[in-house]
């Protein structure tokens, strides 16, 4: 008796510790992989939270012609100003770049009000390589695609042009070991692969440049990218040389009735 006893106190102890565990959040499986398509907010210290406050202020303030959506690789365009204001000045740019952003992220902040209200003719986007060390390329291309539905749904009238995810070198992980970037950059040319599936010539536009990032030798120079991951000032005069001319074909494609501004000259 004592023991059919002691047996139903420990399944009913097991169920109650059961129905107490959490339940893992949406998106996260048990195993704690995430998925890349689910939005999701940033776990940091409360920064990710404060530039989705100030993207959602710099939508109030508006206008808003020219914008750019991204992780760290976008949002270290202010680092560079001179090139900025010299390409897309004229065309009242806002810069929604994130740090540390994965796809997740990004479609979080874009379920949170980031686009609305907002007319932008054009929306650059660069996604994906924050993802690379815990997604598959499927998953990361389904996520892109996704954030570029979301961008076309939201935006009336807007246009994507959807970049390639840059190419990344040799860097250090948080716990000391050294990543070599081999199996990410196999991911990224089979995202890059996909995305350009997604190119329509009309409202989605593909742009993959990154083999300018690299080297006779295969290899990311560090004049260009010191980190291995993000781009010098030289990098993003690479890039904003490398986009100007689709980008200003884009600006100047009157599809988009809201937004009125003059190609550069």
């Amino acid at each position: 008796m004592r023991t059919l006893h002691a047996v139903a106190v420990c399944s009913m102890l097991g169920l109650v510790s059961a129905l107490a565990a959490p339940a893992p959040a949406a998106g996260v499986a048990e195993d704690g992989h995430i998925d890349a398509s689910a939005p999701f907010p940033g776990k940091d210290d409360g920064s990710f939270l404060a530039r989705h406050a100030k993207f959602l202020e710099r939508a109030r303030a508006g206008p808003i012609g020219l914008l750019f959506l991204g992780d760290s690789i976008t949002a270290h365009w202010a680092n560079v100003p001179h090139i900025w204001n010299a390409y897309f000045g004229q065309y009242a740019p806002a810069n929604f770049g994130s740090a540390s952003d994965a796809t997740q992220n990004i479609l979080w902040r874009i379920e949170h009000g980031e686009l609305d209200g907002i007319h932008p003719r054009v929306v650059v986007l660069m996604a994906g390589t924050n993802n690379t060390a815990g997604n598959s390329a499927t998953e990361i291309f389904s996520a892109e695609k996704k954030i570029v539905d979301l961008v076309l749904k939201k935006i009336s009238g807007a246009k994507v042009l959807l970049l390639g995810i840059l190419p990344r070198g040799v860097r250090r992980n948080k716990d000391g070991s050294i990543d070599t970037g081999e199996e990410r950059m196999r991911i990224i040319r089979e995202v890059n692969a996909g995305l350009a599936t997604l190119d329509d010539g009309a409202a989605v536009r593909f742009l993959d440049f990154g083999d300018r990032f690299l080297g006779q030798d295969g290899r990311i120079p560090f004049s260009l990218m010191p980190d291995q991951l993000h781009p010098s000032a030289a990098g993003y005069q690479l890039w904003a040389d490398a986009m100007n001319p689709l980008l200003e074909s884009m600006m100047r494609d009157r599809a988009n009735p809201l937004a009125t501004f003059p190609p550069r000259r």
